[in-house]
């Protein structure tokens, strides 16, 4: 099976690659602000498109992650392209 970019984060130990970066408050439109700094290191501009992934536990969500959509196309295609490729 073809490993996705997003799968290499989590392989191993989750405590070295995931982190609490910073606290983002929501306004009353409930717009948020990512912080400068982790804008930069994952290369998101104004106009890209974030994919909101959300994780529930017992009916509530818990969970709330943002991945870049083309980082999402890129996996679902890695992902489904060979099944496809069989079914063809």
């Amino acid at each position: 099976m073809v490993k996705a970019k997003a799968d290499i984060c989590t392989e191993g130990d989750v405590e070295s690659c995931c982190r609490v970066e910073s606290l983002a408050s929501v306004d009353e439109r409930g717009q948020m602000v990512l912080p400068k700094d982790v804008r930069d290191r994952a290369k998101i501009s104004a106009g890209d498109k974030l994919a909101v992934v959300t994780c529930e536990k017992e009916g509530e969500v818990c969970c709330i992650t943002l991945i870049k959509a083309e980082s999402l196309a890129e996996s679902v295609k890695g992902v489904i392209g060979p099944v496809m490729k069989d079914i063809l």
